[in-house]
């Protein structure tokens, strides 16, 4: 909202000079303009839908968890709070404002916002946990021997 009231849509403020800038955009499709330029009435509808979803997929896995805070749940809270975020700016207003655009001379990430970042750390943090997971470590199975029988 701060960026709504301060800046003019499509206007940006450099913040690093060749690096990052501080824009007003409006992102009617999916993360990182995804379907933006999509003419169907159904968009909107869509991603609505998907990411209610979406959201219902996460809030369970995240009620199923231990509830002990490791990293899943940490990873499972910043999707599913950034997936609020957005899905309630697109009910609202049709359109969520992105206002974070890194680049490098030519090179141009997608602008963004706080509750994509968001996704994408949990994610990561769920990535990682699936990648660096310890297997439960299996006990040898005994073997009785003839001379162990009781």
């Amino acid at each position: 909202m701060i960026i709504e009231h301060t800046l003019p849509s499509n206007d940006s403020v450099n913040v690093i000079p060749g690096f990052f800038q501080i824009t007003h955009v409006h992102n009617r499709g999916a993360a990182f303009g995804l379907f933006a330029d999509s003419t169907s009435e159904w968009r909107t509808a869509l991603l609505v839908g998907f990411s209610t979803i979406a959201l219902g997929v996460v809030a369970y896995l995240l009620w199923k968890s231990d509830h002990s805070l490791p990293s899943t749940a940490i990873g499972l809270s910043m999707i599913l709070g950034g997936a609020v975020g957005n899905l309630w700016d697109r009910v609202a207003r049709g359109q969520v404002t992105d206002f974070l655009h890194f680049y490098i001379g030519e090179h141009v990430w997608p602008d963004f916002n706080v509750a994509d970042s968001c996704i994408v750390i949990g994610a990561i943090l769920l990535m990682v946990e699936i990648v660096f997971a310890k297997t439960p470590a299996h006990e040898p199975h005994k073997v009785i021997s003839e001379t162990n029988k009781p």
